[in-house]
């Protein structure tokens, strides 16, 4: 095998061939990418039996072939590259690469053991880009990163007649994000694939980054009960995983219909104040946060050393309020918001000591809500005392 390619393109290329790959794996071959050169094509795959990565460049192939090499040796080789052409050949088990005065010589690893990658089904919809990248990033940190249940370790997608919600639990909160969905179905169509796939966050997590740039990515629900399968295509690159296997918690039934009691707040301006009162704090523990007609007073009690205490404005509505909130999760609820004002929504529970939790949504100004279908519920801790 013999080819020629530009550099940017062929480290950008396995960059994300390897970004999926396990930073362990018992298999060391499951640690290689895939090379494919034919035509004027050139196609780089990885699979580690849970994801796979596929993509494709353009270039000057002169002989054709197929090569497996070490993912993780080649991605540090190919983004540290001189600003050269590419000049890559095989012989018997040896890769050279050559790129200006830069000359590496790598050994191959066997082609034939090599897994064969899934193939992906038919569409089942297509989403925009940007808000599908938008929409995991404020969802996935919600999910779990306890493996102990590998169910809310990812993130439930549930398609619509035109819509795509994604949904993200750790037991104490819950992220909510819905988004334009184009099943491609006239008339109401039932659907002939699962409307449901439970996706691993941290896979999610890269495609949203990877095809934020996307016009559409076009996305496939497949398989059967023992192996189902989801594929995001978009720009020559596709990404395809299993999906995790359990029933996912009906989470939905505990947002509210309706809150009565709120206060609207600047976004920016509540996360700064958070971040600065909550430096005095011991690890998990909690700020205290009033709301009253005067405005949001956030309270810190670290330590006998050290306390802290700020006052910003906030416009409420309802009856005073109290609740103890931790900080790192409030502030990923926070960051998530894409408006200048934010929401916070009090719900009541049975015991009027035990405060029910929060819901944080956007405002597009003081008086009027988002309509970014973007909602977020944050268990509060017992109230300090």
């Amino acid at each position: 095998m013999k080819f020629e390619v530009n550099r940017d393109v062929f480290s950008e290329a396995v960059s994300f061939a390897v970004k999926l790959l396990p930073q362990r794996t018992t298999l060391p071959i499951l640690s290689g990418v895939l090379i494919h050169a034919e035509g004027d094509r050139l196609t780089l795959s990885s699979f580690d039996y849970e994801v796979s990565a596929q993509t494709s460049i353009a270039a000057h192939v002169a002989d054709e072939g197929t090569v497996l090499v070490s993912g993780r040796l080649l991605n540090d080789i190919a983004s540290r590259l001189p600003n050269a052409p590419v000049s890559f050949s095989t012989e018997d088990s040896r890769i050279t690469v050559t790129c200006g005065p830069a000359h590496f010589t790598l050994l191959s690893m066997p082609v034939e053991e090599y897994p064969t990658l899934p193939e992906v089904g038919a569409q089942t919809g297509v989403i925009p880009g940007d808000s599908f990248s938008e929409a995991v990033s404020q969802v996935a940190v919600a999910a779990s990163r306890d493996d102990v249940t590998p169910v809310i370790t990812g993130v439930q997608l549930e398609v619509g007649d035109n819509d795509l919600s994604l949904i993200a639990t750790d037991r104490y909160r819950v992220a909510v994000r819905t988004i334009q969905w184009d099943s491609g179905r006239a008339g109401g169509d039932a659907a002939a694939t699962p409307v449901n796939a439970l996706v691993p966050a941290r896979t999610l997590q890269e495609v949203g980054r990877t095809f934020g740039s996307a016009t559409t990515v076009s996305v496939s629900i497949s398989g059967n009960a023992d192996r189902e399968l989801i594929a995001f295509h978009a720009d020559d690159k596709t990404v395809t995983s299993l999906l995790i296997k359990g029933n996912y918690p009906p989470v939905r039934r505990l947002f509210p219909e309706t809150v009565n009691d709120h206060a609207v707040i600047n976004t920016a301006e509540l996360v700064e104040a958070v971040r600065r009162v909550s430096l005095v704090l011991e690890r998990e523990a909690a700020l205290r946060f009033s709301f009253s007609a005067d405005g949001l007073t956030l309270e810190a009690i670290g330590s006998e050393q050290a306390q802290a205490s700020e006052t910003i404005d906030a416009l409420l509505t309802g009856d005073d309020t109290v609740v103890s909130l931790k900080p790192a999760f409030l502030l990923d609820g926070l960051n998530a918001v894409r408006s200048e004002f934010v929401r916070i929504s009090f719900t009541k529970t049975e015991n009027p000591n035990k405060p029910g939790p929060v819901l944080i949504t956007g405002q597009s100004s003081r008086e009027e809500p988002a309509a970014d279908g973007y909602r977020y519920l944050l268990q509060p801790n017992l109230l300090l005392r």
